[in-house]
């Protein structure tokens, strides 16, 4: 009776361990090898989409027409967001780059500071992070709506490949408009940043730009500039990657949206901290 009794009891002491394995391994496969599985998707996305651009310029395929459109349609988009956020923060950065160099009497190069920070970290990240808001939704909401209808499908029977057809155009638009928006970014911001220190902090005008001109390099712009290519690519990707898997009507076409803007954000943070790393490693600061 004893070990009859036993055995049952073990058994039930078993089944709590036997679903917290099941469970946990659930949870591995819904978050980390889907993670990884959504990673791998939008790389080969991404390889694609490359290919099917080169190729379709190189032969005089590419749907000019399109790309035009989403140009004008994300420019529209997305111009007087980032002007209205650029503004602010070139001010920001002024006013906290001026009050700690004055705190240790460097008020001096509070110019080189403001303008660094803007062109290094400030402008790509805003552009991009408003290309995300605005531009990435977007296109998430455009494909996520073609996919329940059944559009993309349909286009594959037809034999018309979406990548060609839809994200190529989008990619390209995306990447031009990012670029662009980094460069207007630029000048705001640091116009916002002269203009702060000198007519409201008590600043000079010679040198606000002496210092900047001191320590700035054009490798700067440079790397601001790859970044923005870089992180329009991350925006234009993710975005359609979501759109093009959306499942479950209006409610899933929402849900892609949400998950392309958060999942651009913390991928655009991921790359910046990267790219950053890299230039301070490879190519060292200007010395005055």
């Amino acid at each position: 009776m004893t070990a009859a009794t036993a055995a049952p009891d073990a058994d039930a002491n078993d089944v709590p361990q036997k679903k917290r394995k099941s469970g946990a391994a659930k949870w591995f496969d819904e978050h980390v090898v889907a993670a990884f599985d959504t990673l791998g998707r939008q790389l080969l996305m991404f390889v694609e989409v490359v290919k099917s651009v080169c190729t379709d310029i190189w032969k005089r395929q590419f749907p000019f027409g399109e790309f035009i459109k989403q140009c004008a349609f994300m420019s529209t988009t997305a111009v007087i967001p980032t002007l209205l956020v650029a503004i602010p923060i070139g001010a920001l950065v002024s006013i906290q780059v001026a009050n700690i160099a004055g705190q240790i009497g460097a008020g001096s190069f509070s110019g080189a500071a403001t303008g660094l920070g803007i062109i290094r970290q400030g402008a790509p990240l805003v552009a991009s992070l408003l290309l995300a808001g605005a531009v990435g939704s977007a296109i998430a909401a455009d494909l996520g709506s073609r996919t329940i209808r059944d559009e993309i499908d349909a286009m594959k029977v037809m034999g018309v490949n979406p990548i060609q057809r839809l994200i190529s155009p989008r990619f390209l638009a995306t990447i031009v408009v990012g670029f662009l928006l980094t460069g207007f970014v630029c000048f705001v911001g640091f116009l916002t940043g002269y203009i702060f220190n000198v007519y409201f902090q008590g600043g000079t005008p010679g040198t606000f730009t002496s210092t900047f001109a001191s320590f700035a390099q054009p490798a700067d712009l440079v790397v601001a500039l790859i970044k923005a290519i870089v992180m329009s690519a991350i925006v234009a990707v993710v975005a359609s990657d979501r759109g093009l898997t959306t499942r479950g009507g209006s409610a899933g076409v929402a849900n892609s949206v949400n998950s392309a803007v958060v999942n651009s954000v913390v991928l655009l943070f991921a790359v910046n901290v990267l790219i950053t790393q890299i230039y301070t490693l490879l190519i060292p600061s200007k010395v005055a």
